[in-house]
C-alpha cells in the first residue's frame, strides 16, 4: 500500500441531505421509524419461518435469508445517518469509509443474486412444478446462499482492492450521507478514470445483468399462467406487479449510480435513500405480509407465544 504513505486525509466529512432544522427533524423521525420497522418486520419474519415447520420449504427459506441480508443492508449506513444528522461536523474516519463501502457492495452484491435466485425459484414452481422439489432440494438452497455471498464478495473486493492504494491529499467532502465508491474515486489526488470505467462496468454489469434476469424470469412466469390459466393471470398480475415495484425501486437507483457517465447531481444521494430505507420496509410487506401462508404462520405463532404466557 504505498499509495496510502502520500495519503494525508485521515477522514471524509459529509454534507448530509439538507440544513434545514425543520427538514432535519422530519428526517429524523422519518429515519428512525423506518429503520425500527425495518428491523422489527424482518425479525419477525426470519423468528417465524424458522419456528415454524410449515415454512420450512425453499421459499421461505430464501425470504428468510433476504430478510437477514435487508437488516445488514440498511444497517451499514442508516445508524451513521440517524447520528448525525443534527451534527455540523458529520464526520467519518478513512478506513470506517472503506469499510462502509466494501460491506453496502459485498451486501448489496449478495440481495441482487439472492433475488434472481428467488425469481428462479418462483420459475420452477409456476412453470416446472413437477421437477420443483427435485431441483430446488435443500443442498441447492444452500448453494444458491453460498454462491450469492461469495458474488457479493467477490464483487466487493475486487473493487476495494484497487481504491485502497489511492492518495488522498483533500479535498474530504462528501455531498451525501454515506461513502460511495464514485464520489470517493473522484477524491483522489490522481487520475482514476479507468478505475472509475471498472467501477462502472462491474457494478453496471451485476445490477443491469440480475435485474435483466428477473424481468425475464417474471416475463415467463407470466407467460406460463396465461397460457394455462386466464383467470389466474390477473392474480399473477397482481403479484408479481408489487414485487416489480420493490426490484425497480432497489435496482434503479443502484443502476443510474454506476451506468450514468457522470453521476455527479445532488439526485444520486436522494435516491439513495430507497435503497437504504424504502426497499428494506417494502421487502417484507411485498414478499411476505401479502403471503397467506406467512400471515397464517405468523397468527399461529402469535397463538402459541400466548398459550405459553399464559402457562408461565
Amino acid at each position: 500500500m504505498s499509495g496510502m504513505n502520500h495519503s494525508v486525509v485521515s477522514e471524509f466529512v459529509f454534507m448530509g441531505l439538507t440544513d434545514s432544522r425543520e427538514i432535519q427533524l422530519l428526517l429524523f423521525v422519518f429515519s428512525l421509524l423506518f429503520y425500527f420497522a425495518i428491523m422489527m418486520g424482518n425479525l419477525v419474519i426470519v423468528f417465524t419461518v424458522t419456528m415454524d415447520a410449515h415454512l420450512h420449504s425453499p421459499m421461505y427459506f430464501l425470504l428468510a435469508n433476504l430478510s437477514i441480508i435487508d437488516m445488514a443492508f440498511c444497517s451499514i449506513t442508516a445508524p451513521k445517518m440517524i447520528c448525525d444528522i443534527f451534527k455540523k461536523h458529520k464526520a467519518i474516519s478513512f478506513w470506517g469509509c472503506i469499510a462502509q463501502i466494501f460491506f453496502s457492495h459485498a451486501v448489496g452484491g449478495t440481495e441482487m443474486v439472492l433475488l434472481t435466485a428467488m425469481a428462479f425459484d418462483r420459475y420452477l414452481a409456476i412453470c416446472k412444478p413437477l421437477h420443483y422439489l427435485t431441483i430446488m432440494s435443500p443442498r441447492m438452497c444452500l448453494y444458491f446462499l453460498a454462491t450469492s455471498s461469495i458474488i457479493g464478495l467477490i464483487h466487493s473486493l475486487v473493487q476495494l482492492v484497487f481504491v485502497v492504494d489511492l492518495p488522498f491529499c483533500g479535498p474530504n467532502i462528501f455531498d451525501s450521507f454515506y461513502c460511495d465508491l464514485p464520489r470517493l474515486l473522484r477524491l483522489a489526488c490522481t487520475n482514476t478514470q479507468e478505475l472509475e470505467f471498472m467501477v462502472t462496468v462491474n457494478s453496471g454489469l451485476i445490477s443491469v445483468g440480475s435485474f435483466v434476469l428477473l424481468v425475464i424470469s417474471y416475463i415467463f412466469i407470466l407467460f406460463t399462467v396465461w397460457k394455462h390459466s386466464s383467470g389466474g393471470l390477473a392474480k399473477a398480475l397482481s403479484t408479481l406487479s408489487a414485487h416489480v415495484t420493490v426490484v425497480i425501486l432497489f435496482f434503479g437507483p443502484l443502476m443510474f449510480f454506476y451506468t450514468w457517465p457522470s453521476p455527479t447531481s445532488h439526485l444520486d444521494k436522494y435516491l439513495a435513500i430507497f435503497d437504504a430505507f424504502i426497499t428494506p420496509f417494502l421487502n417484507p410487506v411485498i414478499y411476505t405480509f401479502r403471503n397467506k401462508d406467512m400471515k397464517v404462520a405468523m397468527r399461529r405463532l402469535c397463538s402459541r407465544l400466548a398459550h405459553l404466557t399464559k402457562i408461565l
